[in-house]
Formats: C-alpha cells, sequence, structure tokens
C-alpha cells in the first residue's frame, strides 16, 4: 500500500517465501536477505518494525537483528505496521476510511478475503488488507477508492490479535479503531505471549472499545467466549450469527448449497464450490458486516458465488495421474487443532470415502510449545493416515499421536514425510500439507516424488 502511495519501499526479512516473495517482486519492492545493519545506509524516512523483530542475542550475545540496535543508536524515526497503517492510511486526516475490520482465532484471511470481493462486486472499490493472497484480486492489499455510494471510502482489514512490536506490546487490531468489527470466533492461541484465554478476551474487549456508537459488532453467537467479551461491555449495535436456530443470522443446508435466514426470514441462497460448515459461518460473517454497509444479503450471496478462496486455503497444487484415480496434493495454512479439524472435515465432505493422508508440521509458536499437542489426535480423525514433521520439536510427536496407532507416523525431516508419503500413496488418494511456513517446497517435491 505505501507503494501504491507512491512511497520507495524496501524491506529485509529471513527467509521470505511464495506467494509472499513472488507478490512484493512483482512490485518491484526490493527485498534484502537479512537484518544487517548496513541498511541504515538506505536514509530511509522512516523504518516501520515488524513484530518478529525483538533486542534477542544469539548464545555468543551477539544481537539477533543487528539493524534494530542501529536504528536505536542512531535515533533514526521508526513505528510499527499498524500504526503507521492507522496514521497512513485507514485514518489518515486526508482521508479517513470506514474500517471493517475481521477477527478471530480462526478463518480471518478467509472471511477478510471474502467481504473484500463482496464489496467490489458491488461496485464499493474497497481497500484490503489480507494476510494472504484472495485469487479473486492477485494480490493482498490495495488503497481502494471512494465511490458515489462510500464518500468514505471502505477499507476491510484481516484484524490479527497476537501483539504489535516488541515497543508495543498490544494487539495489532487496537491500532485499526474499525466501524464494523467482526469477532468470527475465539479460541486459546499464542501460548508464547498470552497466559490464557481470559488473556485474549481482555484484547478483544479492547477491540470493542473502538467502535463508534454508530458501529456494527457483528459477533458469532455459538462462541462463549465471544458472549464474555461482550458482558466486559459494548456500546455499539450487536448483530448475531450462528448456527443456532434462535440465532438472528443464521444458515440452513449443507455447505455447497444453503439458505440465509434473517430473523426467521430466507433472505438469500448461496450455491458454491467452497468446502467446510467453518466456511458457511464465514460467509454469514462477512454477509452481515456487509449488509451494514449497505449491501444486501441477496447481492452479497451472488458474489459469493464467483468466491475463489485465497491462495494456500484447500489450494490444489497439483494432480498425479495413476491408473485408478489421481492422486491430488493441496496445500492449507491450518496449523491450529481447531483449524487443522475443520479443514479435514471440509475435505471429507468433498471427497467421501476416498482415502485422505495429512502431511503437518506444528510450526507456530504455539504449538511448537506443544501447549495443544494433547488435542492433534482429535484434530486428525477425518484422516486415513497422519505424517507429522517433527522438526525442531521439543516434545514427543511420537507420543502425542501414540493413540493413533498406525494411522500415524512421524518424520523428522521433510525428505522423510515425502518418503513416508511415497511408500503409502495409493491411486485416488487426496494428500493434504498443512503448514503456517513454506514446510520446505513439499508440495512441488511430493508431485514430483509421486
Amino acid at each position: 500500500m505505501a507503494r501504491e502511495a507512491g512511497h520507495r519501499v524496501t524491506g529485509c526479512d529471513a527467509g521470505v517465501y511464495p506467494p509472499m516473495s513472488d507478490q512484493l517482486r512483482a512490485l518491484g519492492i526490493e527485498l534484502i536477505e537479512g537484518f544487517g545493519a548496513d541498511q541504515l545506509a538506505l536514509k530511509p524516512d522512516l523504518f516501520v518494525i515488524g513484530n518478529v523483530v525483538s533486542r534477542a542475542r544469539t548464545a555468543q550475545g551477539q544481537p539477533k537483528f543487528p539493524l534494530m540496535e542501529a536504528i536505536l543508536e542512531s535515533g533514526r524515526p521508526y513505528t510499527s505496521g499498524p500504526q503507521w497503517l492507522s496514521e497512513h492510511v485507514l485514518h489518515a486526516a486526508a482521508q479517513p476510511r470506514h474500517v471493517l475490520a475481521v477477527a478471530g482465532t480462526h478463518g480471518k484471511t478467509t472471511t477478510t478475503s471474502m467481504l473484500s470481493w463482496i464489496l467490489e462486486a458491488a461496485g464499493l472499490q474497497p481497500g484490503f488488507l489480507v494476510g494472504g493472497v484472495p485469487l479473486n484480486f492477485g494480490v493482498s492489499a490495495r488503497l481502494g477508492a471512494s465511490t458515489s455510494a462510500t464518500p468514505r471510502p471502505l477499507f476491510v482489514i484481516e484484524a490479527d490479535e497476537y501483539d504489535t512490536a516488541f515497543f508495543d506490546k498490544r494487539s495489532k487490531f487496537v491500532h485499526y479503531r474499525p466501524r464494523t468489527a467482526l469477532l468470527n470466533n475465539l479460541e486459546f492461541d499464542h501460548a508464547d505471549i498470552f497466559d490464557d484465554l481470559k488473556a485474549i478476551e481482555r484484547q478483544f474487549h479492547h477491540l470493542v472499545r473502538t467502535v463508534p456508537a454508530s458501529g456494527r459488532v457483528v459477533v458469532n453467537q455459538d462462541e462463549a467466549s465471544l458472549q464474555r467479551v461482550l458482558e466486559q461491555g459494548c456500546w455499539s449495535a450487536v448483530e448475531g450469527f450462528g448456527l443456532n436456530p434462535d440465532a438472528p443470522w443464521r444458515i440452513e443446508g449443507p455447505p455447497h448449497d444453503f439458505g440465509i435466514f434473517r430473523s426467521g426470514h430466507k433472505v438469500a441462497e448461496l450455491r458454491w464450490d467452497i468446502t467446510g460448515v467453518h466456511n458457511q459461518l464465514n460467509a454469514l460473517a462477512a454477509m452481515v458486516a456487509a449488509e451494514h454497509v449497505g449491501v444486501p444479503p441477496e447481492v452479497a450471496a451472488h458474489a459469493l458465488e464467483s468466491f475463489q478462496n485465497v491462495r494456500r486455503r484447500m489450494e490444489v497444487r497439483g494432480q498425479v495421474a495413476r491408473e485408478g484415480g489421481a492422486i491430488t496434493v493441496y496445500d492449507d495454512f491450518a496449523h491450529h487443532p481447531t483449524a487443522i479439524r475443520t479443514t479435514l472435515d471440509g475435505l471429507r465432505r468433498k471427497v467421501g470415502s476416498a482415502r485422505i493422508l495429512a502431511v503437518f508440521e506444528p510450526r507456530s509458536n504455539t504449538m511448537k510449545l506443544g501447549t495443544m499437542k494433547s488435542q492433534l489426535p482429535w484434530s486428525l480423525e477425518q484422516a486415513d493416515l497422519a505424517i507429522c514433521h517433527s522438526g525442531g520439536l521439543d516434545w514427543d510427536a511420537g507420543e502425542a499421536l501414540q493413540s493413533m496407532g498406525d494411522r500415524a507416523q512421524v518424520a523428522r525431516t521433510v525428505d522423510e514425510a515425502i518418503q513416508q508419503v511415497k511408500l503409502a500413496a495409493r491411486p485416488g488418494d487426496h494428500i493434504l500439507c498443512m503448514s503456517n511456513g513454506g514446510f520446505g517446497n513439499i508440495h512441488a517435491r511430493l508431485l514430483q516424488a509421486l
């Protein structure tokens, strides 16, 4: 967005991987590998600091992020990503925007993409910032524009509860000050920075506190944790949705063809190819948020019929022809046990009795800590075979998956995981790879190996 606004932008990170690395290069944004202090010579007007950066030291006592130390020593100006975004885009004095923020433990990226596409299809030209690449747009972010229907431009943002920066420990979404806040679900996550669910609920309430009285809080009524958030205080209109028959907004029907009901009256119907009950709820949430800015449910449902999802959300990476049926390889971002379970459930509904091989790595900070290892067998119930890449874990993945018997295997390396899949795969199988990282390019390598 800074590039689109006319600024010259460079960036540095360690081990950048597709699709983000490809997208940045296509936009003409120079990527620098590593955090060397020599980058001070670029002399930018402002350093925007991501929340991966810290004051950490290596075992030898050297700074892990030399550039950050150089910025502090030199006194050069710096800010966080969320604060830059708020001051220069969302609430810029010259052009303040109507912010629609999508929060939740799961489904933020998909729901943000759905909402952005609904508004786009309705001709409202929204800006957006998504933590992935929505296939309908091909880019993760844009500034958007005003229209005759929206003198204050609309901006849809994925609102993350993770902390802002090493110098600002508030959740990122506190900076966004939305007029429409969507609270999709809430479970315990981010065990590296939150002690318990109550601590995350408090941060969600900080978000609710920032919504104006004329705003709307769209909330999943099936979630007790979100009800506790609202019980701490809410000063805006609330629109509830969920699976419960008593929910003001609810759905009825299977994931591929279902009705949308408001106060007991059917207001739209949606037929599409997206799988999973979780995506039905994501769609419903996006429609309720869109209705707040004037998009009727039937218009939103029509838009979602052409929704193409997001890169790395049940994305088919390729097929290998075999006599008796092709083997299909998927890529998905799922990494929390609930997300793994719902992703597998969606695929199971799609493929019926066909075999599913789930290949995953517990890569998030929470999963690396082993906080949720006991939930893994539950999350993998729909898989015929689960293969866990255990590299870098301090806990015993084999022990955690022991209750699954011969339906679970552990691989110490990506190469070993590929070999295990190669030995196990049969014609007609569906191989689902799940990780919130690059996973050693396992998808392409699996297709080649098979």
